[in-house]
């Protein structure tokens, strides 16, 4: 896909509403990967007492840079087949920066890693993940 552009890919991933609940915006995107920025919601939080957001959230924020990564090669975002996830530090309130990358991109199959950095640039967790890129079937 050559005309790839921020606006086109957030008009895509803003379909769903799972991503819109999430507040996702697209900063930047590349062959190489994309930048997205997450709105901080009070939902997230999973201990009241510590103000931490919930580890499914940020598995799911990574689970989107990983897979959206992987957009100027398909078109689309695409399904998730394997993925692990590796949590270094609990995000606490405020906005996340969620980058992924890819790192391999093959015609069936690719590989594509992501990160969760809070505003100040703290690494909080880290995936891989293999997705099924092959075309849809007409």
């Amino acid at each position: 896909m050559t005309d790839i552009t921020p606006e086109s890919v957030q008009a895509m991933i803003l379909r769903g509403p799972f991503h819109q609940w999430l507040g996702l915006k697209v900063n930047a995107v590349s062959e190489e990967g994309i930048e997205l920025e997450a709105t901080w919601r009070e939902e997230w939080v999973a201990n009241p007492d510590r103000g931490w957001t919930h580890g499914g959230i940020i598995a799911t924020l990574l689970d989107l840079a990983a897979d959206w990564s992987l957009v100027a090669t398909t078109g689309r975002g695409v399904p998730t087949l394997d993925m692990r996830v590796d949590y270094h530090a609990p995000a606490v309130k405020g906005d996340l920066i969620v980058r992924g990358k890819v790192v391999k991109a093959g015609k069936t199959f690719s590989v594509a890693e992501a990160q969760v950095l809070d505003k100040s640039g703290k690494l909080l967790a880290s995936s891989r993940g293999t997705y099924f890129t092959a075309p849809p079937k007409a």
